[in-house]
């Protein structure tokens, strides 16, 4: 039986990258996942501080999809090795996630969002579920 999640405050809501579980990754601290994700879109430049500093995730991520910011030209090489360095910080920093991550055994993990077709399973249920596979990557990289 799969475990579906999305949103932070939902069951299963701590696998949501929008879940306020800080880090600290490359000496600052991130406030979410989703803080740290956003902002690699830009690294290097003052827009990954900026959305680094946002007050909410949902702020980092609206700022981060605005295209009126200059996108790193190789995000899409690169967005999944992002998104596995914050999941990997995320759960390594909190031992209590990392039990509960473990104790989901092998269910698969999916990102029930409808309107994400890469990093959810979308509205359909086609959708690749990256962050879900990210997920569990994770788990079984912890087990080890």
């Amino acid at each position: 039986m799969a475990i579906y999640f999305y949103g932070r405050t939902s069951q299963w809501g701590e696998f949501s990258n929008f879940a306020h579980y800080p880090f600290e990754l490359e000496g600052r601290l991130w406030p979410t996942s989703e803080h740290y994700f956003q902002a690699q879109k830009f690294a290097g430049t003052p827009h990954e501080e900026a959305i680094r500093l946002a007050r909410k995730p949902n702020n980092a991520a609206r700022m981060g999809r605005q295209r009126s910011r200059p996108l790193r030209p190789d995000w899409e090489q690169v967005k999944d090795d992002v998104m596995r360095k914050a999941v990997w910080a995320k759960f390594t920093t909190h031992p209590e996630l990392k039990a509960l991550l473990l104790s989901t055994g092998e269910q698969e993990l999916v990102e029930n969002a409808p309107g994400d077709y890469y990093w959810g399973c979308g509205k359909d249920g086609s959708g690749r579920n990256m962050l879900g596979r990210i997920l569990m990557e994770t788990r079984k990289k912890l087990r080890t």
